[in-house]
């Protein structure tokens, strides 16, 4: 060891470190506290974000057929009066109205599972009409909707040989015809009668009315 005497400031600042080291080991934690208090403060400090609330899908109404020569579908609730002459004059039965409002929104319906548009000759619920909600209208001209073909459900796609809905078509040709081994509905023709979709066989229908007031 050498014999010179150790420097004054060396030695005070020496003593001074030993005098600081128990105070700083102290302060240590404290900061580390400290800095997960901030960070903690500062997550707290932050806006939450907007509670985002499940998107409820809202269900279109359904879509009813109406008798031939119907308005459109808002003028013909405003128009009608539910007289029921529509009904009473119906050859085939087909027309119906619900006093409930639960079907057809008590408004004249046909539902062609019950019972079809037969397309009678005379189309007497037209002409009985007192307030103009069904029109007098040309055959070719009645819109009631157009049928749909499903091919995944018809018997054709098992192999089967059924033209039921060709057959049984009031308009034949004008309306659905068979073409290359398929049910091929013509647009311009089909006037929605639903006679297709009452008479296939299976279940769910393979042929089916898409109501007028659907294709707005």
């Amino acid at each position: 060891m050498s014999d010179k005497p150790m420097d004054r400031r060396r030695f005070f600042r020496r003593g001074l470190q030993e005098l600081i080291k128990p105070l700083a080991d102290a302060i240590a934690p404290l900061e580390q506290v400290a800095n997960q208090l901030g960070s903690m403060e500062a997550k707290l400090s932050k806006p939450a974000p907007p509670s985002q609330k499940p998107t409820i899908k809202l269900q279109s109404p359904p879509a009813w057929l109406r008798p031939p020569g119907a308005l459109d579908e808002a003028a013909f609730a405003s128009t009608c009066i539910k007289s029921g002459e529509c009904v009473n004059v119906c050859p085939a039965r087909c027309i119906s109205i619900d006093t409930t409002g639960k079907k057809g929104n008590g408004l004249p319906v046909i539902d062609v599972n019950h019972m079809p548009c037969v397309v009678c000759d005379g189309l007497y619920c037209m002409h009985a009409c007192p307030s103009g909600a069904l029109v007098p209208t040309a055959l070719a001209d009645i819109d009631m909707g157009t049928a749909k073909w499903r091919e995944m459900t018809c018997v054709r796609s098992q192999g089967e040989d059924c033209t039921i809905c060709v057959d049984r078509c009031p308009l034949g040709s004008a309306a659905i015809e068979l073409l290359e081994g398929k049910i091929h509905v013509i647009e311009d023709g089909c006037i929605g009668c639903g006679v297709c979709e009452h008479a296939c066989p299976t279940s769910p229908k393979s042929i089916v009315v898409i109501p007028k007031a659907a294709k707005v």
